[in-house]
């Protein structure tokens, strides 16, 4: 299993640190200080990364047009690390396809719980092959590919790791705890509305005319998959 990780962060002090920890824990590190450095690096070693911790505020570059460059390529998992706290910084690396934040100053154990849950997903890529169909959308476990109407739909992780749960367990109602146990990892301490963040993105990607809503909300207590339109109809 992949076991590296390319740290993006100009303060030294900080890349040093966390160089250290990570090490500590087992992992090899990768460090680029600025934007051009940190495209340069993944160039490089873009088949043997784990993950990528990405500061937003770079040199020569700056986090978010690192993560577009990335993102036209690959879906290798980007967490992003920032001191700019405001919910709209957070949707705007989310929507531009990182797979999760952390705000400076940060707990080293905060961190290191958050890698834990993307190494977690990334072994059960490593599962027997599986295809699952709900309509016109297919998500093949192999390809890690996501299509609709045949045509491939561009899923960040969390997204992808989202739909794969629901369409494992297509009549089963879930709670936003549930889901973030499930999918997000029971270490995850983030807030739960990240759930109907997430779930709100799938709906907007994976619309189907005349379908309804691919997630459904089941009232007071979370959601569940929509039934296939044959079965709605039968």
């Amino acid at each position: 299993m992949k076991k590296t990780i390319l740290v993006v962060e100009d303060e030294l002090s900080l890349s040093g640190y966390l160089t250290k920890e990570l090490q500590f824990e087992d992992f090899d590190v990768l460090v680029a200080n600025d934007g051009l450095a940190a495209m340069d690096m993944y160039t490089a070693h873009q088949n043997d990364l784990l993950l990528i911790l990405l500061d937003w505020m770079l040199p020569k570059l700056d986090g978010m047009e690192v993560l577009r460059r990335i993102r036209k390529h690959d879906q290798v998992p980007v967490i992003i690390m920032t001191a700019r706290d405001y919910i709209g910084d957070k949707v705007a690396g989310l929507d531009n396809g990182a797979d999760d934040y952390i705000t400076k100053p940060f707990e080293i154990e905060e961190l290191l719980a958050r890698i834990r849950v993307i190494q977690r997903r990334a072994e059960n890529q490593l599962e027997p092959n599986q295809v699952y169909q709900l309509d016109q959308i297919v998500l093949d476990t192999k390809a890690h590919r996501v299509t609709n109407a045949d045509v491939e739909v561009q899923l960040t992780h969390r997204e992808y790791d989202l739909l794969h749960f629901f369409l494992a367990h297509p009549d089963e109602v879930f709670t936003r705890d549930d889901l973030l146990d499930q999918v997000w990892g029971a270490d995850f301490l983030g807030q739960q509305n990240v759930v109907d963040v997430y779930v709100g993105y799938l709906r907007n990607k994976l619309a189907t005319p005349n379908a309804g809503p691919l997630i459904k909300t089941v009232r007071g207590v979370g959601y569940k998959l929509r039934e296939s339109i044959a079965n709605a109809e039968n």
